[in-house]
């Protein structure tokens, strides 16, 4: 396997999990940089030999320079950044595309994303995380691809457009649920029920969905029209009407995907 020196961008939670397992894949994450000090400094511990800094305007040169930042800190980071000209300079968002790179012309532009979701703590299977990859330049297709086939078994090649829409169907595969799990969590809390209650059904329905077409295994009152227990549920929440309005919109929402799968399906024995 070719190693590579890389600089790393952002010490946040993309940049904690992603520095120390290039380092692990064999590549020299040789400085990392952050806002702030104390960031920088505690993701280089984690990744031998790497130093830490503050400071755009002295990056060593590298192979690659990866921006691990939020997507709205992407611009002005490369703006602020020295990059050697002809620096191959790769982003990790999913929402940006390639374009954000045209105030730099000098360098050039690519997209590793990790379609997973990061939290501190957390182990990484990284052979299992599917990485989205985009260059600018047909030439960077095997630096890049060699970076990332030594993380991970499933890499992909896929344009902006497929980026942006493959992000918002992670954040409502991903951070939407999450949201909803807190509240399921809250709720039985406010109960004096265990959140261990749920976690059969939590898996059931994860394993169901992975393995079937979800909305073809909607089960629940919405889907039955049963308005009494609807109307119960609503009144239980009464408590939260944020959640109450929520959980009306998510009703509605389920009842009209059936309807139109309904229509579709009687539809097509017209046929």
């Amino acid at each position: 396997m070719l190693a590579y020196t890389i600089v790393l961008l952002g010490a946040g939670r993309v940049g904690q999990h992603l520095g120390p397992a290039l380092a692990a894949a064999g590549h020299h994450v040789m400085h990392v940089w952050s806002r702030t000090l104390a960031a920088a400094q505690r993701v280089a511990a984690s990744i031998p030999g790497a130093t830490a800094d503050t400071e755009l305007a002295a990056l060593p040169p590298a192979d690659l320079y990866l921006v691990a930042v939020p997507d709205g800190a992407v611009p002005e980071l490369l703006a602020a950044a020295h990059l050697p000209a002809g620096a191959l300079v790769v982003h990790t968002a999913g929402a940006l595309d390639l374009a954000v790179f045209a105030a730099r012309p000098e360098v050039r532009g690519g997209v590793l994303y990790p379609l997973q979701t990061f939290s501190p703590g957390r182990h990484i299977n990284w052979k299992t995380v599917p990485l989205c990859l985009e260059v600018a330049h047909a030439t960077d297709a095997v630096l890049l691809g060699n970076i990332a086939a030594s993380l991970s078994q499933d890499v992909r090649w896929v344009d902006s457009g497929q980026r942006l829409q493959l992000h918002v169907a992670a954040v409502w595969a991903c951070n939407f649920p999450n949201h909803l799990l807190g509240i399921s969590h809250a709720l039985l809390t406010e109960a004096g029920l265990p959140w261990e209650l749920l976690r059969p059904l939590i898996e059931e329905t994860m394993a169901k969905a992975l393995t079937q077409p979800p909305f073809s295994v909607q089960t629940g009152p919405a889907i039955r029209h049963d308005q009494a227990t609807l109307a119960r549920h609503e009144a239980a929440q009464g408590g939260h009407p944020e959640w109450q309005a929520l959980y009306k919109h998510l009703t509605g929402s389920i009842q009209q995907v059936a309807t139109g799968a309904a229509a579709n399906n009687e539809a097509g024995l017209q046929l």
